[in-house]
């Protein structure tokens, strides 16, 4: 059963921005901690940001000042919004949501529901 649907990614030219999308499930979107993570081909999967239901938020370094998490509970929505995008930014997008743990980038194995993904390709 999925609980968190993805959507906003799609390709852009380095320098652009995308506001990627999880609508997710009510009990989701009341959860301690919510991220969003990514992976690209070849490649082991990286925490990008996350954050609490009170609204503090970790960033991972290589997105530090151009990505912003946000997360609208009564819409239960997360957004990730991406600016100044570079190509090394390519990879399949995915939110999650964790019950417990340190609501951390760095620790991925706290979060037990993951979205489908949405590709976001930065092309140069």
């Amino acid at each position: 059963q999925v609980q968190a649907v993805e959507s906003g990614g799609g390709s852009v030219q380095a320098g652009g921005s995308l506001r990627l999308s999880c609508a997710a499930s009510i009990y989701t979107s009341r959860t301690y901690c919510m991220g969003w993570f990514r992976q690209a081909p070849g490649k082991e999967r990286e925490g990008v940001a996350t954050i609490t239901l009170n609204g503090f938020t970790n960033y991972g370094d290589s997105v530090k000042g151009r990505f912003t998490i946000s997360r609208d509970n009564d819409k239960n929505t997360l957004y990730l919004q991406m600016n100044s995008l570079k190509p090394d930014d390519t990879a399949m997008y995915y939110c999650a949501a964790a019950s417990r743990g340190y609501c951390n980038p760095n620790y991925s194995s706290d979060f037990a529901m993951w979205g489908q993904g949405t590709q976001v390709t930065v092309s140069s």
